[in-house]
C-alpha cells in the first residue's frame, strides 16, 4: 500500500540509512515548501521580544514539531547561515504546531514554528510577527512525497495505475479556482468548522501540488544534503536512487 513520508529530506535518509527501508521508492509529490508564488513555513516571534534579526535569537529558546522533521532542518539551517549553531547558541523544545501560539504569547518559546493551517492562527498575527520563512534555509522543498514498496508496485501495478489516475484527477478539481467553494464545503464537512475558514486551501496561500504528481528530486536532493550537512544522517544519500516515477509519468486523463 502506497504511504506518505513528511519532511522528506530528514526521514527518508533516517529510513534508508538507520532503518534499511531501501525498498521503498518515492512514486508521487504530496506537496512542496517554497516554491514561488506558494506558501512556505513560518517562524514567528513576538512583537515586543525585542528579536528583529536571526542573529537575535542567539541565547533564545526555540520550539518546533520534532527534532529532525523537515520544520526543524529549515529553521536550524537558517541560523547556521547566520553563524549560530545548534545546543551551542540556542535551546530547542518540542510542541505541537497547535500549541505554538500560546508558547510565543505565554512566552514560553521566543520562536516558534508554523504551518499552515496553524500559522493563520489568529493570536500568531495579534502577538507574533514572521522572522524568516522555511526558504530562507532550504529553498524549495520536496516537503511530502509518497512512497510505495517496489514489491507491492510490481505486483499490482494496473491497479496502482488506476489509483494515482483516480488521485491525479481529483487533486487537479480541487487546485481548479473555479471549484474552490465546493472544496470549502468539503474541507468544512470534513473537519467541522465553517468553510470561510478555508479561503486558503488549494490556492498560492496554501503550499504548492504538482498537478502530474511529479515530485521535485533536485529539491529534494538538496534537501537531503543539507541535513547530511547538519549530522542528521551520513552524507552521500543519491536521491534518485530510491524513486520511481514510472506511475505517475504516464499519460494523463484531463
Amino acid at each position: 500500500m502506497p504511504g506518505k513520508i513528511a519532511g522528506g529530506d530528514s526521514t527518508l535518509g533516517l529510513a534508508i540509512q538507520n532503518a534499511g527501508l531501501e525498498d521503498l521508492p518515492i512514486v508521487a509529490d504530496e506537496f512542496q515548501d517554497g516554491v514561488p508564488g506558494h506558501y512556505s513555513s513560518e517562524f514567528f516571534v513576538g512583537k515586543d521580544s525585542g528579536i528583529n534579526s536571526i542573529k537575535d535569537l542567539k541565547g533564545k529558546v526555540l520550539a518546533i514539531n520534532a527534532s529532525g522533521s523537515g520544520i526543524d532542518i529549515g529553521m536550524k539551517v537558517v541560523l547556521k547561515k547566520n553563524g549560530l549553531e545548534d545546543k551551542r547558541d540556542f535551546t530547542v523544545i518540542e510542541a505541537p504546531f497547535p500549541t505554538m501560539p500560546a508558547l510565543l504569547s505565554e512566552k514560553k518559546a521566543d520562536l516558534v514554528a508554523g504551518v499552515m493551517p496553524f500559522s493563520l492562527n489568529p493570536i500568531l498575527k495579534q502577538s507574533g510577527k514572521v522572522l524568516f520563512e522555511q526558504k530562507d534555509g532550504l529553498g524549495r522543498s520536496q516537503f511530502i512525497f509518497w512512497v510505495m514498496r517496489k514489491s507491492f508496485i510490481d505486483q499490482h501495478r494496473a491497479a496502482v495505475v488506476d489509483f494515482m489516475e483516480d488521485v491525479l484527477r481529483i487533486e487537479r478539481w480541487y487546485l481548479d479556482s473555479k471549484n474552490h467553494e465546493e472544496v470549502a464545503k468539503i474541507a468544512s464537512s470534513f473537519l467541522k468548522v465553517p468553510p470561510e475558514r478555508f479561503g486558503w486551501l488549494f490556492t498560492k496561500q496554501d503550499y504548492y501540488r504538482d498537478p502530474d504528481g511529479l515530485p521535485d528530486l533536485a529539491a529534494l536532493q538538496r534537501n537531503v544534503d543539507a541535513a547530511a550537512d547538519l549530522g542528521v544522517f551520513k552524507p552521500g544519500l543519491i536521491v534518485s536512487k530510491y524513486a520511481d516515477l514510472s506511475i505517475v509519468k504516464r499519460p494523463r486523463p484531463g
